[in-house]
């Protein structure tokens, strides 16, 4: 298998193989344009997020400066914003719902390494999918970690290192993030 295999394939993978560098190189370069678009060109800034992402729904805003790996990974549903500084590392596919706000400085990653020197030493990773659900409020500077589900109905709180699945309908905080309280659904 080629690294490009292993990483589709859910195998460790060496990241510094070209193929999988290109993929990052494409995206650095629709990340510079993105960026560069002054936010009042809302139709010039909905045309570079069609070109990068994977799939994106009505009304979305991405705030700079926005940072990812691959770009045609991360799916949107409609009335998405990702504030300031948000990056996400889309090694793996970033499923996210619609009505879904991000705070800025947030980091969502896909991608782990190994803890063995050798392992990190041979340029191993290895990538996991997030999924986000519908209503969801990422407060600022979260850190959500690879293969997290996170639920309908959810507010993260400001700060938090997301590390296991959070269920629908709750505030969870800390670190690492925990269930703090229960929401009630009330669309």
């Amino acid at each position: 298998m080629t690294e490009l295999e292993k990483l589709d394939a859910g195998l460790e993978y060496d990241f510094w193989d070209a193929e999988v560098d290109g993929r990052k190189i494409h995206a650095l370069e629709w990340c510079q344009k993105l960026n560069a678009i002054p936010m009042q060109d809302e139709e010039a800034r909905t045309a570079a997020i069609q070109k990068l992402f994977g799939s994106a729904g009505e009304n979305v805003t991405v705030l700079p400066v926005f940072n990812c790996d691959n770009g045609s990974n991360i799916h949107v549903g409609k009335n998405f914003l990702a504030n300031y500084n948000v990056t996400i590392l889309d090694i793996a596919p970033v499923w996210i719902g619609d009505y879904v706000m991000i705070g800025p400085g947030t980091l969502i990653t896909t991608v782990n390494h190994p803890l063995s020197p050798l392992g990190r030493r041979r340029h191993l990773g290895i990538a996991k999918s997030v999924h986000i659900g519908d209503d969801v409020w990422i407060g600022g500077n979260v850190t959500i970690l690879p293969g997290v589900h996170i639920g309908n109905n959810v507010v993260i709180a400001a700060g938090a290192v997301v590390t296991k699945d959070i269920p629908d309908n709750c505030v969870a905080g800390g670190v690492p993030a925990k269930v703090m309280k229960t929401l009630e659904r009330d669309i």
